[in-house]
This record gives structure tokens, C-alpha cells and sequence, in this order.
């Protein structure tokens, strides 16, 4: 069996993303895929090229005034070579968010990622879980606290570092990982079968 290759394309300001982008990471590795990070301000021709071969590209961006990083939109503007190309045509994508506020209008940046995977002929990948605390019987530790669907969002205090990144985030991230890795297998089987 093919191992799927999967590629987390993130942006980190001040490193609390990055804690969430290695999330992905580990929960993409634990779902057997070989895994890499490309940090978007700093992409390489190298790091294009393994875009381009990679099964799945997990979008990842802090959340700042309602939408994803100026970096990320750099580096979302650069993807229309890609674009003219139809290179990412049929690859899977998904993404993931943090900010300040437990809103912060982290929906909109899973939503900007979700229309540039569209535009580019991608299938989207949800994070499949239900909503966490929001019940008297629920905690701020349970999986998806947040209660987002589209993707991983993560909500860490604007006055802390990135040591304060919650660990149910972070493990809701792990859950996307892992699921785009599941995910990501079936997809490179089906291709494989029907080849």
C-alpha cells in the first residue's frame, strides 16, 4: 500500500499556530502518512514541489481581523500558478486557526482556506467531531471545545506565549491530522484500484 504523503502549508506570528500545525502533524503521522511541514513565509521551490506531489495540503493560519494572516494571503496569491496548472486538482485539503477571542472569527479563516481549496478542485476534509463543552456535563478539556466543524480552531490568550496554546486544541488538531491521514489512505487506494 501507498503511504499518502500529507503537507501542512502554515503561517505562525508568534508561534501558536506552529503548536497546532506539529498537532496536525503528529496526528497525521499516527494515521500512517509521511508528513511535512512548509512554513508559507519561508517557501522554497522545494517547498512548492512537495506541495505539488503531496495527497493532501493542510491550510493552517493564526486568525488576524477576521481572516487568515497577510502571509497566508501572500502565499494563497502565489497558489495561481498551481491554479492555471490544475496541479492541485483532486487533492485533499483542510485547515486549521487560532486567535485571541474564543470566536475571533476563526469560521471566516476556515472558510477563506475552504474556497481556496475549491478553487483549486480540492476535497475538503471537516473535522468530523462533535461539539465539546456545551453541556453541564461537558469541560473546556473535551475534544472540539470550540464547537467548529470546518476545521481545528484553537483559541489561545493574546497574553500568553505560545506554552499556553490549550491542550484540548491541540488535540482536536491531532484529531484532524489523523483524520486527513485516514482520510488521505482511502483516496490513494481508490486511485491505485481504479488505475
Amino acid at each position: 500500500m501507498t503511504t499518502p504523503v500529507v503537507s501542512i502549508a502554515y503561517h505562525s506570528g508568534y508561534g501558536h499556530t506552529a503548536v497546532i500545525a506539529r498537532a496536525v502533524a503528529a496526528g497525521a503521522a499516527r494515521g500512517g502518512a509521511e508528513v511535512h511541514l512548509v512554513k508559507v513565509d519561508e517557501i522554497t521551490e522545494a517547498g512548492w514541489e512537495l506541495l505539488d506531489r503531496s495527497d493532501a495540503v493542510v491550510f493552517g493560519s493564526p486568525t488576524y481581523m477576521g481572516t487568515a494572516s497577510g502571509a497566508f494571503h501572500a502565499f494563497a496569491e502565489a497558489t495561481s500558478k498551481r491554479w492555471f496548472t490544475d496541479a492541485w486538482q483532486g487533492k485533499l485539503a483542510a485547515g486549521f486557526t487560532n486567535s485571541g477571542s474564543k470566536s475571533g472569527d476563526k469560521l471566516h479563516t476556515l472558510q477563506y482556506f475552504q474556497i481556496l481549496a475549491a478553487q483549486h478542485g480540492m476535497h475538503w476534509v471537516g473535522l468530523g467531531l462533535k461539539p465539546g463543552w456545551n453541556s453541564s456535563t461537558g469541560s473546556e478539556n473535551d475534544l472540539n471545545r470550540l464547537g467548529i466543524f470546518l476545521g481545528a480552531g484553537a483559541q489561545t490568550n493574546a497574553d500568553e506565549g505560545p506554552e499556553a496554546v490549550h491542550t484540548a486544541d491541540v488535540a482536536t488538531a491531532e484529531h484532524l491530522g489523523h483524520r486527513v491521514a485516514e482520510t488521505a489512505r482511502v483516496f490513494v487506494a481508490g486511485r491505485v484500484a481504479v488505475a
